[in-house]
């Protein structure tokens, strides 16, 4: 336990009540189906709150299925039609996504755990990322995993190649999130075919897609050709339920198998009823959802034309938050002057990140008044 560096999540304000920017939640309420069928549900049967919820989540898991397939895995640019939803061209899963292929748990963070613990070894080092979501090396910590930083490319990608070779060096697994965080910059899915291509195929390959939603390009329909992906997926943020705490992985029945397996052996029951009628709504409902993404991805352009034009650095974003520096100041004085002005953004003491805040995308009344704040510096 001395030697664990626990995970610092975005500051949760108490002192007095902040426009909250700092912790990449979605700006905009679940829809308004949720709250019905939730309060429905209490209602209607208070009797199934005594009683262990679907240790298997088979409805919400069909509903999953459902939403992939209605809208490729990427909502922004999902095609809205009346009540219908479709994917673009581009994100159309060229199979059915299955049941069988869903497994879930109480938020992403709890499911990575899972995929940690079931894929990767403690006598094998696992290829990270230098700047990544800052729960992995957290994860490698707690299963004793050993780590094999790779620097990132000086536009910020990822260095593939070099992330590729030390992988077959290592005779390890790979996982990093796409769209990258905190950078937000997002591979093609051709790029991550050719990965594949190159990979062992005999090591699992993850996949983060908690921001694809917001414009990346879905691995999903890669699913079909490569047994060893697996797809890290999460309600927190393109489904407007960081509060709900529901993740999921879409894979290989066989490695749902595996995952599901580990998650039997530590907690038979880890989501509740009422998430599950939440996350089963929230999924039969993908036209709002897609609405709330699109919202979401204009203001981010808009914010990203601010920050040129008022003279601040910043990395081009596919995802609902945006990396962004202004020359000459440091970093936690950004933070700490954009908090006065009663707004929190994420500042990270990670050397080499550390004159950058990470912004998340607000509501148009929010991204106004951020914008005022960023004015006076």
């Amino acid at each position: 336990m001395k030697n664990l560096h626990p995970y610092v999540p975005g500051e949760q304000p108490k002192d007095r009540v902040y426009i909250k920017l700092n912790a990449n939640e979605n700006p905009y309420p679940p829809c308004k189906q949720v709250e019905k069928e939730v309060c429905k549900f209490i209602k209607k049967n208070p009797m199934k709150l005594t009683v262990y919820p679907d240790p298997d989540s088979n409805e919400l898991h069909e509903a999953i299925a459902s939403m992939l397939n209605k809208t490729g895995g990427v909502l922004c640019r999902a095609k809205v039609d009346g009540k219908n939803c479709e994917p673009a061209p581009e994100d159309k899963i060229p199979f059915i996504v299955t049941p069988d292929m869903i497994y879930s748990g109480n938020g992403s963070d709890e499911v990575l755990s899972f995929v940690f613990y079931a894929f990767f070894d403690s006598d094998t080092k696992l290829v990270l990322p230098e700047f990544t979501y800052s729960f992995y090396p957290v994860y490698a910590g707690f299963y004793n995993i050993p780590t094999d930083i790779v620097p990132m490319n000086s536009d910020w990608s990822l260095n593939k190649e070099e992330m590729l070779s030390r992988a077959k060096k290592n005779n390890s697994g790979l996982i990093f999130a796409n769209p990258n965080a905190p950078s937000g910059i997002a591979l093609t899915r051709e790029q991550v075919k050719q990965m594949l291509d190159t990979a062992s195929k005999d090591k699992i390959f993850v996949v983060d897609e908690a921001y694809c939603d917001f414009g990346g390009e879905s691995c999903i329909p890669l699913l079909k050709d490569y047994k060893n992906l697996v797809i890290v997926r999460t309600f927190s943020k393109s489904l407007c339920s960081a509060g709900m705490r529901l993740g999921y992985i879409v894979a290989d029945p066989e490695l749902v198998k595996a995952v599901t397996t580990v998650k039997n052996s530590l907690n038979h029951f880890p989501i509740d009823a009422i998430a599950q009628v939440a996350g089963k709504t929230a999924c039969l409902n993908p036209r709002y959802y897609a609405e709330c993404a699109k919202k979401v991805v204009h203001e981010r352009t808009e914010f990203q034309k601010f920050l040129k034009d008022n003279n601040w650095d910043f990395i081009p974003s596919s995802t609902n938050f945006v990396l962004t520096k202004k020359p000459g100041i440091s970093g936690q004085e950004v933070y700490q002057r954009i908090k006065k002005e009663g707004i929190l953004v994420r500042h990270f003491s990670t050397p080499g990140i550390e004159d950058y805040v990470r912004i998340t995308i607000g509501n148009e009344k929010q991204m106004l008044a951020l914008k005022n704040a960023m004015q006076k510096i």
